[in-house]
């Protein structure tokens, strides 16, 4: 074995020589004085050269213990050399995996097997909420306090479902980083119990005519963007669902001389396969108002792609809570949610016309219970349909302002 001053003290010399420890562990010197470590050991029969760097950033110490080390890997029946490649390329791999690398990576990975909007959603919901926070730290690094703390925001606004939702989506992230080497745990996973407490039930909505009245006119009499007034007012008017409702571009808008809104069968809460069934599209016979309410809105939003656009990101379509927020702001806060319009909607006319029934379900956009008669029920009741939707709109309007107003309103 040599010692540390026979390895300070060797001189180049003519020719490249070797200063040999043990256990296939040497000092190779060269002509121009440098001075590496070097490990000869053999595999499957043949000689091999592991190098461990130069000599003194890599002391005698150290070199006899990366000698030891890979000698432990031979005795696993592994190659030491082709364990060390693959080291430093899961390194360097490791080093680009950011959170957010990672959850574009999945995001586009399985946006094909989702409908659009969900895709939409997905991804919105991660870059909103989650890449702000987590999305440039190495994902092997992330622990559980720092999700946490990103999903208490949410929780704050308030928002547990949303909440809970990117909880499972962050969690999926983590999984697919795990299965491709980049990470080691799913601290999302160990969070979920320590999240605020989901109450299922009905959604809170006002279910009496003179209250929802007030509802629409505290509503639109406090400041708010005009295209969040007008989404609102259509919202009430028509009884679809708000995520729906949000994403609708103007492709579906455009062309309503039957005065029917058909929302395609892929934008709708189906199963998958229905997704893709002309069958499925929902039609919406506007009332009179409904249509002023798109003509209006044409005026300013018109010549984007969604009839409804984020107020900050023109591109996007408005967000999902931006109704639900002024709700809360104007006093609504546990009593009336943006999907509480469906249940003031079917309480107050099925109240007044209990024989039918069946024709709000379809207005509704519910699941028909004879399913072979489904999609000619959605077309033989439209002219009822109409009627009843028009009826709702005199109703709840009788003491609203012009929706002209909406657009000259106070802006926040």
């Amino acid at each position: 074995m040599i010692t540390d001053t026979q390895c300070r003290k060797a001189k180049p010399a003519e020719k490249p020589f070797k200063l040999t420890d043990g256990g296939g562990l040497y000092l190779h010197v060269t002509p121009a004085g440098g001075k590496h470590w070097r490990c000869r050991y053999e595999f499957a029969g043949k000689e091999k050269v592991l190098t461990f760097g130069p000599y003194p950033a890599i002391s005698l110490t150290d070199a006899r213990a990366k000698r030891d080390s890979a000698k432990a890997t031979l005795r696993t029946g592994r190659d030491p050399s082709v364990v060390r490649k693959l080291e430093k390329a899961n390194l360097a791999f490791s080093d680009q995996a950011t959170f957010e690398s990672i959850a574009r990576e999945w995001h586009t990975l399985n946006k094909m097997r989702w409908t659009p909007v969900h895709a939409g959603d997905v991804l919105r919901s991660l870059e909103r909420d989650v890449f702000p926070d987590l999305g440039a730290l190495p994902i092997r690094e992330i622990q559980a306090p720092a999700i946490l703390n990103t999903l208490r925001k949410i929780e704050s606004r308030p928002a547990i479902e949303t909440a809970r939702r990117v909880r499972q989506r962050m969690s999926e992230v983590f999984v697919y980083a795990i299965a491709s080497g980049r990470a080691d745990t799913d601290p999302a996973s160990m969070v979920q119990s320590a999240l605020a407490p989901l109450i299922k039930g009905q959604r809170a909505a006002v279910t009496d005519l003179g209250g929802v009245r007030a509802v629409l006119m505290k509503f639109e009499s406090e400041p708010a963007h005009a295209v969040t007034k007008l989404a609102h007012r259509l919202l009430a008017l028509t009884a679809v669902r708000p995520g729906t409702l949000i994403t609708t571009p103007w492709t579906e808008f455009d062309g309503l001389d039957s005065g029917v809104w058909t929302i395609p069968a892929a934008r709708m809460k189906l199963i998958r396969k229905r997704k893709q069934d002309d069958d499925y599209d929902h039609l919406v016979p506007l009332s009179r108002q409904a249509r002023e309410v798109i003509d209006l809105l044409r005026t300013i939003t018109g010549g984007g792609r969604y009839a409804f656009p984020n107020t900050r990101h023109i591109h996007q379509p408005l967000s999902e809570n931006a109704i639900g927020y002024h709700l809360n702001r104007v006093g609504y806060r546990d009593k009336h949610v943006p999907h509480g319009w469906r249940s003031s909607f079917s309480t107050i006319m099925n109240e007044a016309y209990p024989g039918d029934h069946a024709v709000i379900e379809l207005v509704l956009a519910h699941k028909p219970a004879n399913e072979v008669a489904a999609a000619y029920n959605r077309a033989k009741h439209l002219q009822r349909r109409r009627e009843l939707l028009q009826i709702w709109a005199d109703l709840i309007l009788a003491d609203a302002v012009p929706a002209g107003s909406l657009l000259h309103g106070p802006r926040r």
